[in-house]
């Protein structure tokens, strides 16, 4: 199965993914890379920005990726 393959079934499965999910669950390090492809597939991928504080109590802003509706 291909990094874009995983990505698109987790989707599928769970509604949606973020970075931090794509690194731990199946080590994919440049999931944008891989949304950017499936895009240019043709599957249609919504992204919304998110926030949130790391361990240092800074805010980071990351994106989650689902199937458009």
């Amino acid at each position: 199965m291909t990094q874009k393959e995983r990505v698109l079934r987790h989707i599928d499965d769970y509604g949606s993914i973020t970075s931090m999910e794509a690194f731990n669950e199946y080590g994919i390090t440049r999931l944008a890379a891989r949304v950017s492809e499936l895009r240019r597939d043709g599957v249609q991928i919504d992204s919304v920005r998110e926030s949130t504080k790391n361990r240092y109590g800074e805010a980071v802003s990351y994106a989650r990726y689902s199937r458009a509706s």
